[in-house]
């Protein structure tokens, strides 16, 4: 029997679907990190994960993002075979219809992220299109979707490679992860895709992370094939290098490893990693052509009763007044609260800076003594002075750090997750100090920003440079003065600890 699939009923369940990962963390993730957060040994691990699932509470409270990355959109779509669509344009038109709407819907305005001419003028598409779509024919008459947001910090981190036939996958993946640094905001999971040829792998890499956290069902019922057992070994092995929450150093580093695999060619093994982030989005829904597939609200008492404490040992400091002696003495691994006038710049905004300070121009703002933050915030909407402001990843910004210290007088960076070698040699070179804030709770880091005014570089949309004015912003210090590294202290200090108690 043919099912007649409606244009408008997939517009909007897409529409539907990327509204309500923007918002909503699927049950088993908070059950996840919540499970971690119990057991974790390191409060500075600890204290990130309370954060997250306290911006994971306010953000179904709310209705607003989970992350300032919005993501950019991934679409499985099975289509029964007994199917007929009635639309009057291409199936990618139709998607993409929904991904507009979702990203431009006036309630909860959701991020463009999404760049054309990638490798030339990479100019914003301003409502997030295209998708990525996978197509797939199967026996029915319905059309199942799966629909995932996936943000570029833990995007970046992927990683492939054509191992030969006789290679581990074990001993690759363990290699690989420490070189993934913290930039794809841990707890997550990892996707790993095996076989197939290149583009296969990378896609059961993606496609595996649809899938539910029940890494402890598998643990209990034991491995039934191949796959399965490289679940179970890589998620204690991972979890085993201490990288922990947000790479603080830490028991839990992922919360469940999946494995997707395909029959391959006798000379290959290719193999693939993708992490997904703590702001986990993913929704499925089925069109049986009776309407729209609509997703359906959690209750509220899934997300566990969180609160975090500030420490009596917190250091308060105003942005206006503090000065390059101050930050001498600030400590790797100490929690900050900010206070004051910073400014922020990424990516575009550092290449335009960097480029005016060859040409010998002056900047269009001053940086002598100032801190700022890598953030592309979410337009505010509604009473908000800006929308969720999480950081995004610092190790874009290491090719500029010295030559921002240098030549503009700046005191002090915010990012998220770790710095590279360059980077840090130039901030203990120029006694500067890095700042980590925690990726995947941006509607939380939003509430300590009071005023928000672009002074710069309008045109480059969420990639403008902001001045904020922000009250007990919650921060680590991550590299101080002298150029120690919690990111590299950290995860050492947790392995040892893992590995000697696993000996008793």
């Amino acid at each position: 029997m043919t099912t007649v699939i409606r244009q408008d009923d997939l517009i909007e369940s897409v529409a539907d679907a990327l509204q309500f990962i923007s918002y909503y963390h699927p049950k088993d993730f908070i059950q996840a990190v919540y499970e971690a957060y119990q057991r974790e040994e390191s409060q500075a691990a600890k204290d990130a994960m309370a954060q997250i699932l306290i911006n994971s509470r306010m953000c179904a409270q709310g209705h607003r993002p989970i992350c300032q990355d919005t993501g950019i959109v991934t679409v499985f779509v099975n289509i029964g075979m007994d199917v007929k669509f009635e639309c009057d344009m291409p199936l990618d038109d139709v998607i993409n219809e929904g991904v507009r709407r979702a990203y431009t819907h006036p309630d909860n305005v959701l991020r463009a992220s999404v760049l054309a001419d990638p490798d030339g003028k990479r100019q914003n598409t301003k409502d997030n299109t295209p998708a990525i779509i996978h197509y797939k024919m199967v026996p029915g008459n319905t059309v199942d979707v799966h629909v995932a947001a996936k943000g570029g910090g833990s995007e970046a981190k992927s990683k492939f490679a054509m191992l030969n036939p006789s290679d581990s996958v074990v001993d690759w993946v363990l290699k690989m992860v420490p070189q993934m640094g913290a930039g794809w905001c841990p707890p997550g999971m990892l996707g790993i895709g095996i076989g197939g040829t290149a583009e296969k792998a990378m896609e059961l890499a993606k496609e595996a992370l649809l899938d539910p956290i029940d890494i402890h069902d598998l643990q209990a019922r034991g491995a039934s094939n191949r796959s399965e057992e490289l679940r179970l070994e890589l998620f204690e092995k991972v979890n085993e290098l201490g990288i922990g929450a947000q790479g603080l150093g830490g028991l839990t580093t992922v919360l469940d490893v999946k494995v997707k695999d395909f029959p391959t060619h006798a000379a290959n093994k290719p193999v693939a990693i993708i992490p997904n982030c703590a702001a986990t989005r993913h929704a499925h829904f089925v069109l049986d052509g009776s309407g729209p597939s609509l997703q359906t609200p959690p209750s509220l008492d899934d997300w566990p009763e969180i609160t975090w404490e500030v420490g009596e040992n917190v250091r308060r400091v105003n942005l206006d007044t503090v000065t390059p002696e101050d930050v001498k003495d600030w400590q790797p691994g100490e929690t900050v609260l900010l206070s004051g006038k910073m400014l922020t710049g990424r990516d575009a905004a550092h290449k335009k800076m960097v480029d005016m300070i060859e040409r010998g121009e002056e900047l269009p703002v001053d940086l002598k003594g100032r801190f700022i933050y890598y953030v592309g915030p979410v337009d505010p909407v509604r009473e908000e002075v800006v929308g969720p402001a999480g950081p995004t990843t610092a190790t874009r910004m290491d090719k500029f750090t010295d030559t921002m210290l240098e030549k503009t007088g700046l005191t002090g960076m915010i990012g998220k997750a770790e710095r590279g070698q360059v980077a840090i040699d130039a901030i203990k070179k120029h006694g500067a100090v890095y700042l980590m804030a925690v990726g995947g709770a941006a509607y939380l880091v939003s509430k300590a920003i009071k005023g928000a005014v672009v002074v710069a570089f309008e045109e480059l949309g969420m990639e403008a440079i902001y001045e904020f004015e922000v009250e007990d912003m919650p921060v680590t210090v991550a590299v101080d003065s002298r150029g120690s590294s919690v990111h590299q202290t950290g995860p050492v200090e947790w392995h040892d600890k893992i590995i000697a108690a696993k000996a008793v």
